[in-house]
């Protein structure tokens, strides 16, 4: 009879190997790590030892590492300096919107004291000039039956005409008001008086309703970023308003 051979049996590191051997070795997916931490937000609980081992790359620096808690308070540092900034950012702007709403409320008031178009024009070009850098203005208004002839106007009112009207239109670009720049040839067209020297920079335009008519009023500066486009138009919307309105009113 055949002997029989004891079975051969392995030691618990020899399965262990032998298993490495076999199945390859799983790595844990970072994604998968971070949202398991995010559904269990109390596993640092009790392991804040931990806490203080974790390492991280230091955010300053190609090489290096800061602990966890270190680039937390780093970070939220970061985030109230950003807060802090935007902060004085929008008070810097509530600053300079009350300061142009009092400029506004000032020239709106020497308007209604003005009792004829050709003292509410002066008065316009006067004031638009000491208290908001408009250096060049232009009033356009159609020359209607009972008007003085086009010729007798002051400026900055000029009688209004097809080809300034084309002109207009093409700067407005289907808007109510615009900021836009203003080219030499357009300046020169739109804004017939100018002090010396100037040619070209950024104005702001918009229509003015006159009754069954429309007319427009053109603001420049020589500076290219004064009226640049991505400014709003709310206030030469607002101005255009009353002009038109009192312009009608002394009409009368």
């Amino acid at each position: 009879m055949a002997r029989l051979l004891p079975r051969p049996t392995f030691s618990e590191e020899g399965d262990m190997s032998r298993a490495s051997a076999i199945e390859p070795r799983r790595t844990l997916d970072p994604e998968q790590v971070a949202q398991w931490l995010v559904r269990h937000p109390d596993f640092f609980v009790g392991r804040e030892g931990l806490l203080q081992q974790l390492k991280v790359p230091h955010p300053e620096a190609r090489d290096g590492a800061i602990s966890l808690l270190e680039r937390l308070v780093h970070d939220l540092r970061h985030r109230a300096d950003g807060a802090e900034q935007r902060l004085n950012a929008l008070l810097d702007t509530a600053r300079h919107n009350e300061a142009q709403y009092q400029r506004v409320r000032e020239l709106i008031l020497v308007l209604l004291e003005t009792d004829s178009r050709d003292a509410m024009a002066q008065t316009l070009a006067t004031t638009l000039s000491e208290r908001f850098k408009v250096r060049a203005v232009a009033l356009w208004r159609p020359v209607l039956p009972g008007d003085p002839p086009a010729e007798a106007l002051q400026p900055p009112t000029f009688a209004l005409n097809d080809t300034i009207s084309m002109r207009l239109e093409a700067l407005l670009d289907g808007h109510h008001s615009r900021c836009c720049s203003l080219d030499a040839d357009s300046w020169r067209h739109l804004l017939p008086v100018s002090p010396e020297g100037l040619s070209h920079g950024s104005c702001a335009v918009t229509r003015l309703a006159l009754g069954t008519r429309q007319g427009y009023l053109i603001i420049a500066n020589p500076d290219p970023e004064y009226f640049r486009a991505t400014l709003g138009t709310l206030f030469v919307d607002y101005l255009g308003d009353v002009v038109g309105r009192l312009l009608i009113r002394n009409a009368a």
